[in-house]
């Protein structure tokens, strides 16, 4: 019997040993959900709907506590024993390779090393649920290992609907997360909905169960980094040079490791001393310190003798950009360059963000017994904080948006962040990372890609770099575009120096920014390599749903769509079903992700390769559509650089056929339709 047995278990006769949460571990906040008496009777209805009649009683009670000490019912009676990681593929006892892989992929969103909040079942984020409650995960990992290639399993918000009859070309798993009514999409009925066990926000990669550690945004931090020095600060080297930041969570602990790889002086909030601390454990922080006067000597210290490293400072970020000011004001010293944010700003309200009246202690003691208390005191740091920013910015500091919401809810609570002479509300005083700083690589095709080596050995990942590398410097000797090819150099850099920076945390993965061709090229490559045995077991493919036409997000992946369509969502639903039809394993459809509930719709897929013709022929069909629908949009709505991608993909391929816009190449011609003669009307 695997070693695995116990998470396929749906144990209820008997029950577990009853078990408390352990109080040792980081643990999400309180839950704010705003529940009548009558709805959590419902909440706690639906709980019991996992179990048969004649527990229940024992169950609501300690469910109804649940509910009440912690704002969510998790169950945490039925958290496995066992430690949760991602275990060799051969391990889990599946009738399936491709079961035994999402099975994989799920223990590796909730491991310990991994997870923000892992006996919450939160990946990251704040609220980047893997689940809503325990007996789905149970449940869920149950079906997987009966899974069979003619069966999908059907995920509702984490609840697993069941296993229904498909076929081997169908998706072997389909998961959408947070679908609502547009109208009902609101971040307060989220609270409620969360709360009766209905819904849940799977963020971009944890409700998908893609998400591969903060290495998956090292290398995204470490280019955007890079890149607002060369094009704000016009350094090619970032030696003395100093970047604040905040958020040592999930995405957020990717920033310490890239502010070393970058060379520079990195600093970085965190008000939670456990995520804190796990980060410099992990090496991915390698200095640690609480007092103000000592963090503003170290920095001066640092960025006199150049050094690169990163500091951690447990504290408010908005404490350091208030003494950075008062500093300026006594020295006239501009003690740091570059700036930007990444705490949870999309969840500002229920603890993705901490405001610096109130110790991390006192902030969620007052989140649980007054929210809209606690709400007031979010917005009024929010506005302090950005007054901070503002004057170091006139003085020469860089500021950007990290994609997080900082802005959008900065705005909202009244700060001075909006771009003059806006008229639209998507444009703010400081730049995005997307499009103002990473160069709009999504209109030229690139990306996130993903890929874990399912069997855990470190050698497998070594050799699927090799390719990689292999890969790039193949189609870079056969000449690219200009633009491209500074991409390819940039990203064939990152990968040879990928396995020197000891990036893997959970699973072996590894990330790579790829454009349409290299993502096919290097999936089939790693195919042919587990054909003939190179590598020892089959990889996982996936890629950030913050990716090229995975995400619908009007204040960040597409912000830079200018032709009126930046709310609309169809090119990630497309994404969803085009995935599922060209043969994804399992494919996901979120909404939330990144900059809040109800502002972003995202998709996602796993594609497992396992040396067959099939999956081969899977990789080339899927991988090329999902870069190229979202090139075909961006081009659609204008974007040069996008249509000249697109243009390129259709000569390589004579198939491909993509309706271009045509260009208005004088705005007179506007101007005089709506003359007043014509608005006159005709005659």
């Amino acid at each position: 019997m695997s070693t695995l047995a116990e998470v396929i278990t749906f144990p209820v006769s008997p029950l577990p040993t009853f078990r408390k949460r352990d109080e040792s571990m980081p643990h999400a906040p309180f839950r704010t959900h705003g529940l009548s008496q009558e709805e959590k009777k419902l909440a706690l209805r639906n709980a019991l709907r996992y179990f048969p009649p004649n527990v229940h009683e024992e169950l609501s009670q300690e469910f109804a506590e649940e509910l009440n000490q912690f704002g969510h019912i998790y169950m945490y009676r039925f958290m496995p024993t066992m430690e949760l990681r991602a275990y060799p593929i051969d391990q889990y006892p599946a009738k399936s390779k491709q079961g035994a892989a999402i099975m994989l992929m799920i223990m590796n969103n909730l491991d310990s090393k991994v997870a923000q909040f892992p006996q919450e079942l939160v990946t990251y984020g704040g609220n980047g649920q893997v689940f809503s409650n325990w007996a789905q995960f149970r449940l869920t990992m149950k079906y997987l290992s009966e899974l069979d290639e003619d069966q999908t399993l059907v995920m509702y918000s984490g609840h697993p609907c069941g296993l229904f009859p498909s076929s081997p070309i169908a998706p072997r798993l389909v998961i959408t997360n947070g679908m609502m009514i547009p109208k009902y999409s609101t971040s307060e009925n989220y609270d409620r909905l969360f709360g009766l066990g209905v819904t849940m926000y799977g963020q971009m990669t944890a409700g998908s169960y893609c998400y591969i550690g903060p290495q998956g945004i090292v290398h995204g931090t470490t280019l955007t980094v890079l890149n607002a020095g060369r094009r704000y600060l016009k350094l090619d080297s970032l030696k003395g040079i100093a970047f604040l930041t905040s958020g040592l969570g999930g995405m957020s602990g990717a920033q310490a490791k890239a502010a070393t790889i970058c060379g520079c002086v990195g600093i970085v909030a965190e008000v939670s001393y456990d995520a804190l601390k796990k980060r410099f454990d992990q090496g991915w922080l390698l200095e640690i310190t609480d007092d103000l006067d000592k963090l503003m000597e170290r920095i001066r210290e640092a960025k006199a003798k150049q050094e690169s490293t990163s500091i951690g400072f447990h504290g408010n970020i908005v404490a350091i950009w208030e003494r950075l000011v008062e500093e300026y004001n006594n020295t006239g010293e501009l003690l740091v360059e570059l700036g930007s944010d990444q705490t949870s700003c999309h969840c500002p309200f229920s603890g993705g963000y901490y405001p610096v009246q109130l110790t991390y202690k006192e902030a969620n003691e007052l989140l649980a017994e007054n929210p809209e208390k606690f709400r007031e005191l979010v917005k009024d740091s929010l506005r302090r904080q950005v007054l901070a920013i503002n004057a170091l910015a006139d003085k020469g500091l860089f500021f950007w948006d990290y994609g997080n919401a900082f802005l959008l809810e900065a705005r909202r609570a009244g700060a001075d962040v909006t771009k003059l002479g806006d008229l639209t509300g998507l444009l703010f005083r400081y730049p995005s990372y997307v499009q103002d700083i990473m160069g709009d690589i999504f209109s030229l095709g690139f990306g996130p890609f993903r890929w874990i080596c399912a069997s855990g050995k470190a050698e497998d990942l070594e050799k699927t770099d090799k390719i990689a590398i292999s890969v790039l410097e193949n189609i870079l000797s056969e000449g690219l575009d200009p633009s491209v090819k500074q991409q390819y150099e940039d990203n064939l850099h990152w990968i040879r120096e990928a396995g020197k920076n000891n990036l893997v945390v959970g699973s072996q993965a590894r990330i790579l920014y790829a454009d349409q061709r290299a993502r096919a090229a290097i999936a089939i490559a790693f195919n042919e390599a587990i054909k003939n045995k190179e590598i020892s077991d089959c990889v996982i493919v996936s890629r950030d749903h913050h990716d090229v036409s995975g995400t619908d997000s009007p204040f960040r992946e597409t912000s830079n769509v200018y032709d009126g369509s930046a709310f609309t969502a169809d090119m990630a639903v497309q994404n969803f079903v085009g995935d599922a039809i060209r043969g994804a394993t399992w494919v996901a459809l979120h909404n939330g992700g990144g900059v809040g509930w109800g502002e972003v719709m995202n998709g996602g897929f796993g594609l497992v390769l396992d040396g067959t013709a099939e999956a081969e022929k899977k990789a080339d069909s899927m991988l090329n559509w999902d870069v190229a629908n979202g090139v075909a949009r961006r081009s659609w709505s204008g974007n040069n650089y996008a249509k000249a991608t697109i243009q390129r993909e259709m000569e390589r391929n004579p198939r491909l056929k993509v309706t271009v816009p045509s260009n208005v190449e004088s705005e007179d011609i506007l101007d005089k339709a709506f003359s007043d003669v014509h608005v006159n009307g005709l005659n």
